[in-house]
């Protein structure tokens, strides 16, 4: 095994011990093992760690252009290669994080498209019918009462256990990015569907997880967006929704009603502010909307 190959089977193994997610360890593993394999040509061995500079990145970047990539993966290619070299550096492998002085590229700005407080009742409406007679009508209907109610990632409310409800008070606890909890409320409409499943849930002996699969055991994450694009499709005829729509659309009108931006922030369990403030320019867009129609000097 090379010494590169090696400082990032480190890392990697850093990142899970950190308590980084499952899918962020696959991303950056998949990133530097594309890394790795620039750097190793045929019949050749990768260059020493030490020996990496910022020529060889910027012609490691050259490359992803080449490929055709957007900013936006080869953004996150750049934070895996940073990721590893800032781990090095703080081993000292090697003196300076040299990734850090490639020049990051701009991505364009993505404005979340999101869902009115009406499309969102009818849909979640539309699951509590069961008219697609579902097997888990009261299992679905929960599961969308709660991506809505309390804007939770669907990797958090595959991850909610029993002991996390706090059913009397009216809260959940929330377990997200880096294994960092927070609490949320307890909407009403979403606690009367979560208390109508728990009534008929299987008792699964050992099965701590709140949402269980046909066979009881935990649903996993896959299994959410797959019944959220199901009742999407043939409900609202919208195969694009996922449960990140529902994130989305929580915050939004969240700030639409006079919601203070820093509490979203919280509800949301962001780190940065900024990740929060693309609402506020979600509703800035639906706000001209509304002026370049109505108002006599908007043409």
């Amino acid at each position: 095994m090379s010494e590169l190959a090696l400082q990032i089977e480190r890392y990697l193994d850093s990142l899970k011990r950190e308590g980084a997610s499952p899918h962020t360890v696959v991303a950056y593993q998949s990133d530097l093992e594309q890394l790795l394999h620039y750097l190793s040509p045929p019949e050749m061995t990768p260059p020493e760690v030490r020996a990496i500079d910022l020529l060889l990145l910027r012609e490691w970047l050259a490359s992803l252009y080449n490929q055709g990539l957007n900013a936006v993966s080869i953004r996150r290619k750049l934070a895996a290669v940073r990721g590893l070299f800032r781990f090095m550096q703080r081993e000292g492998i090697v003196e300076v994080n040299v990734a850090r002085l490639v020049r990051t590229p701009k991505a364009p700005i993505k404005l979340p498209e999101v869902m009115t407080a009406e499309q969102a009742n009818n849909l979640i409406d539309g699951v509590g019918a069961n008219d697609l007679h579902r097997p888990h009508p009261l299992r679905d209907r929960a599961i969308f009462e709660l991506l809505y109610g309390c804007g939770v990632r669907v990797s958090e409310l595959a991850g909610l256990n029993l002991d996390d409800l706090d059913r009397s008070e009216g809260w959940i606890r929330v377990r997200g990015k880096g294994r960092k909890e927070r609490q949320v409320p307890l909407p009403g409409k979403a606690a009367q569907a979560l208390e109508r499943y728990l009534d008929q849930r299987l008792v699964v002996r050992d099965e701590p997880a709140v949402f269980l699969n046909h066979g009881g055991a935990r649903l996993a994450a896959r299994g959410i967006r797959g019944i959220v694009k199901l009742y999407a499709t043939l409900i609202g005829g919208d195969p694009s929704l996922h449960p990140h729509s529902f994130r989305h659309a929580y915050a939004t009108h969240l700030l639409a009603d006079g919601a203070d931006l820093r509490a979203i922030q919280e509800l949301l369990g962001h780190a940065r502010l900024s990740t929060t403030q693309k609402y506020t320019q979600v509703s800035l867009v639906d706000l001209m909307a509304v002026y370049d129609r109505a108002h006599p000097k908007a043409k």
